[in-house]
């Protein structure tokens, strides 16, 4: 039977890296019906053939790189893509999303999704076009950074507008952290999915196609993507996107340091005495050379900058992100914007997560500061806080395994395992993966998200803005008069547990189409009747017009997603935060004094989400009103509830 909807490309591939030997198939029918695609139809995927005794970087893991029905059409913004594993930092369920070109390229040249299974016996890297694909080798690659990868893939093939996805020396070595790069400087980078892709020597993916996306109504979902974007010209939201326009996610620094939220020191602090020499303003002002837009993206927040002397010159390079200036700047105590450049330079270069690598590095640093690591431990390198030289020595050693960063290359939780002592209390992390840039501290459903998110101390896969940049007429309509002093109150615990489910909801929707996030929540306008609005037109699906069909699917996909964790032994005991986070009060900044209330969020949480409250299981009957039977066939066991 052919696959029925339209928005897709229709088929996807099977790629046994084992016998070298790669099938094109026919999407499945109820892969988009109950999934939508991307990370709903990765958590499917990896349930039936991943478990318990997979090691993340054995040939029976099984990588799933994907795109959704929103992925490359007209739809702003569309050009983002997914990759999904178990994963190596932290042995649970991870995914990693990016933005640019290459998940666009995929769907044009025929394939929604690839799914990777075994291991190569050489180098090879994946070319799809036009409706085929093949396994080309790779083994002139190996050992080449990012940027020469794309290059000589592109020479190779003979043709320039190829786009790719590839991986560096980080994970090549098994880097845990490693990341996937996308357009030179796009990463798909929590989780170590690169690592991954090494572990199968798969260089990475190459893709060139003229096939083009199919809409079921081209008339009604031109008038329900109109209506989309007329929400980002809202009077309301005006001063929000001139913000993200004018600075990108650098405006970030000043925001967060505002309300003391910037992890400084290791998360000793929230708030950062020089964060205005790695803001905003002077990147704008002193370095910034060009702006740029993933595809079809009516924002544009991607900037190119350039660095023409000093002790980091560096040709124009994307960036760099919040994230990658709060990682090794605010958090190292490194106020040398120019070093951070070349930092983030050489993560994109090497394949490396710029936030677990940066809090990674200071996590080490503070070890040094407490005299828990020493110059004999770091083979003389001086980890004193702000020294940009040693953060410059230990990016290229981590991402080598050489020195002291073969211990750090293993992330903090592992790292702190080998070194012993005290240096548990050091490292921020939940669940093995280092936390972003958020200080829950200072805003109290960060913790909630940061505790509950299946991949670890990360806050995209729940964050709210509502309460942090204020936006009453919207909590009102979502969540309620009565409720709506204490959502906005950003310390307040209270119906924080409703917000993070509520979002997480929908960001498993947004994961699943694929979209950017920051319409959801910078400005927060697009919501669930987005999806009923765009999503029958596009494909075909009718029952996606109906809103309780559509919030039941963002159940399905979040409750399996978390399943698939609790399959592996993960409990309520695991969906709480570190130390420093959960008993240390904020010692200075705005938000002095400041610790999130993790248990009476926690309560409120599971029981909107259908959790036993001394496990955090679902309960059984959740499962079975989702069609999750089978989930409830093997967490039984385990010992649900009804």
């Amino acid at each position: 039977m052919t696959f029925p909807y339209k928005g897709y490309a229709g088929h996807y591939l099977e790629v046994d890296l084992t016998k070298g030997i790669v099938h094109k198939k026919e999407m499945e029918k109820e892969w988009a019906r109950l999934y939508l695609g991307g990370s709903g139809v990765a958590s499917k995927i990896l349930w039936e053939r991943t478990g318990p005794k997979t090691d993340p970087l054995s040939p029976d893991n099984v990588l799933i790189v994907g795109t959704g029905p929103l992925t490359g059409s007209m739809f702003s913004p569309s050009g983002r893509m997914m990759f999904a594993a178990r994963g190596p930092l932290t042995g649970v369920w991870a995914e990693s999303h990016v933005g640019g070109f290459f998940g666009p390229e995929m769907k044009y040249a025929g394939f929604d999704f690839v799914i990777f299974n075994g291991r190569s016996k050489r180098p090879v890297y994946l070319f799809m076009n036009d409706g085929k694909a093949e396994l080309k080798d790779a083994s002139h690659l190996w050992g080449q950074e990012t940027n020469i990868t794309t290059q000589m893939i592109r020479e190779g093939l003979k043709d320039p507008t190829i786009e790719t996805a590839v991986i560096g020396p980080a994970g090549e070595n098994g880097v845990p952290y490693s990341s996937v790069i996308v357009d030179f400087y796009r990463a798909a980078g929590r989780a170590g999915l690169g690592a991954v892709l090494g572990s199968k020597n798969v260089k990475g993916l190459a893709a060139s196609g003229s096939l083009g996306i199919e809409a079921y109504d081209m008339d009604k979902y031109l008038e329900a993507n109109a209506r989309e974007m007329e929400k980002l010209s809202d009077p309301l939201w005006k001063d929000s996107l001139a913000s993200l326009r004018k600075y990108g996610t650098t405006d970030l620094v000043a925001v967060i340091n505002e309300i003391g939220r910037l992890p400084t020191k290791n998360h000793w602090t929230g708030f950062y005495e020089f964060a205005d020499d790695i803001g905003p303003e002077i990147i704008a002002e002193k370095y910034r050379i060009a702006q740029e837009a993933c595809h079809g993206c009516a924002v544009g927040c991607k900037y190119i900058i350039r660095v023409n002397d000093g002790d980091y010159p560096t040709d124009p390079i994307g960036g760099p992100e919040y994230e990658t200036l709060m990682a090794f700047g605010s958090n190292c105590l490194n106020n040398d914007i120019e070093s951070i450049f070349h930092l983030g330079k050489r993560c994109d270069l090497l394949g490396l997560d710029t936030i677990s690598c940066g809090k990674t590095i200071g996590f080490a640093m503070e070890l040094y500061e407490k005299g828990i690591l020493t110059k004999k431990d770091t083979d003389g390198i001086e980890l004193t806080w702000g020294n940009q030289e040693a953060q410059v020595q230990l990016v290229e050693l981590i991402a080598k395994r050489k020195g002291i960063g073969k211990i750090l290359a293993n992330g903090v939780r592992k790292a702190a395992e080998q070194i012993g002592g005290d240096a548990w209390r050091y490292a921020v992390h939940v669940k093995g993966l280092e936390a972003s840039g958020q200080d829950p501290r200072a805003h109290q459903s960060i913790g909630l998200t940061y505790a509950t998110n299946v991949r670890g101390a990360d806050h995209l896969r729940s964050l709210s803005s509502l309460e942090e940049l204020g936006y009453p007429d919207i909590v009102i309509e979502r969540f309620g008069k009565e409720k709506a002093d204490e959502i906005l109150d950003i310390m307040s615990p209270k119906y924080k547990g409703q917000v993070v489910w509520d979002m997480e909801d929908l960001y498993a929707l947004v994961d699943s189409a694929v979209i950017c996030k920051y319409a959801t929540m910078w400005p927060p306008v697009f919501y669930f009747d987005t999806f009923v609005n765009v999503i029958p037109s596009l494909t075909g699906m009718e029952e996606w017009g109906n809103q309780k069909y559509v919030r039941q699917t963002a159940e399905r996909i979040s409750h399996l997603r978390r399943a698939f964790n609790h399959r592996l032994g993960v409990t309520r005991k695991e969906e709480t935060l570190p130390p420093r986070l959960l008993k240390e009060p904020m010692p200075t900044g705005p938000a002095k004094g400041g610790l999130p209330d993790l248990d009476e969020m926690l309560d409120e949480y599971y029981e909107y989400r259908g959790c036993d409250k001394e496990t955090g299981f679902p309960k059984e009957t959740k499962l079975h009103e989702l069609g999750l039977d089978f989930v409830v066939d093997e967490l039984k066991p385990k010992g649900l509830t009804r």
